[in-house]
């Protein structure tokens, strides 16, 4: 778990430049998965260790909450939760 910390923290510098996270977040999926988000001040993207890999999704209109995408990949942040979606397959996460 460090490691990938670690590999997140470093693509939001090699990305973004030496700025702080504002925030690092650990969610669990219903269906057994889980990743790594990175959100920093003055960046509009999600950096996400997911599956073994670091990604950036970038910020997508969204009518209610936050939805970060990229190729197959979303994540929607609101009041009701959080999903994850990889291809059709979406399931529910929580924060740790």
């Amino acid at each position: 778990m460090r490691r990938q910390i670690w590999l997140l923290a470093m693509l939001g510098l090699c990305a973004v430049g030496p700025v702080q996270a504002q925030t690092f977040l650990t969610f669990h999926c219903r269906d057994g998965s889980e990743f790594v988000a990175a959100f920093y001040q003055g960046d509009n993207r999600a950096h996400v260790q997911l599956d073994g890999k670091a990604m950036a999704l970038s910020r997508r209109l969204a009518l209610r909450g936050q939805r970060y995408g990229k190729g197959n990949v979303t994540l929607r942040i609101g009041k009701a939760g959080v999903i994850l979606k990889r291809g059709r397959r979406a399931t529910e996460c929580l924060a740790e």
